[in-house]
């Protein structure tokens, strides 16, 4: 159950629930809001309400607007960089394992609820610490794909990374414009052609272990 799903269920004013729940309750209730209204216009009183709880519950848990909005940004970053190092690990065919990355991205900007918005459209940034988690999370999505890419191909560490920032950096772009535009391609077609434009590109480094043959 999303976090979302999880404010539905709870929703009605004055139910108990055990801490965990009703933390992961409020998470789900300000991700609403904060896609919906941003940041800097959405309240802790709009997220309370959206919630079925009062404000001092809602302090109880988080002691201001900005630790509520980091907090939220540490679990969709996590969620983000977990499904890039599944993608990986799903699989040791390299052309399958770059259709999987690029699916990752993709199925992220999908998921009902929009979190993606809170990493990679943030009204936000100009703040240091949300700022530090974004970057943080480009860059640990960048270091995944680049030990494979080094792995695979012998490249330098440098080198590798900045094939990875650029595959990562294609994959995010792409996949909102594709979100965004409402683009009539399927998601499996429009993952296939990404699939296809970086392929072409990063197959044309030899396997690191084909190198003397």
């Amino acid at each position: 159950m999303t976090a979302i799903e999880q404010t539905e269920a709870a929703r009605p004013r004055g139910t108990r629930l055990p801490r965990r729940a009703r933390r992961n309750q409020l998470l789900g209730a300000a991700q609403e809001v904060f896609v919906a209204q941003g940041y800097h216009a959405a309240a802790m009183d709009d997220i309370a309400e959206r919630a079925g709880v009062s404000k001092p519950v809602l302090y109880q848990h988080f002691p201001g607007k900005l630790e509520l909005y980091l907090a939220l940004l540490d679990q969709h970053c996590e969620s983000l960089l977990h499904a890039v190092r599944t993608a990986l690990a799903s699989t040791t065919d390299n052309k399958q394992r770059v259709a999987a990355t690029m699916d990752a991205y993709f199925a992220y900007v999908e998921e009902e609820g929009g979190a993606f918005r809170l990493v990679f459209e943030s009204d936000l940034t100009n703040e240091p610490a949300v700022r530090e988690r974004v970057e943080r999370v480009s860059l640990q999505c960048a270091e995944a794909i680049s030990d494979v890419i080094a792995e695979d191909t012998g490249l330098s560490p440098d080198e590798s990374m900045l094939l990875a920032v650029g595959l990562g950096g294609v994959s995010q772009v792409v996949a909102r414009y594709w979100l965004a535009s409402d683009s009539p391609v399927p998601r499996d077609t429009a993952v296939q052609l990404l699939t296809s434009l970086a392929w072409r590109g990063i197959a044309g480094f030899p396997l690191h272990a084909a190198e003397g043959h």
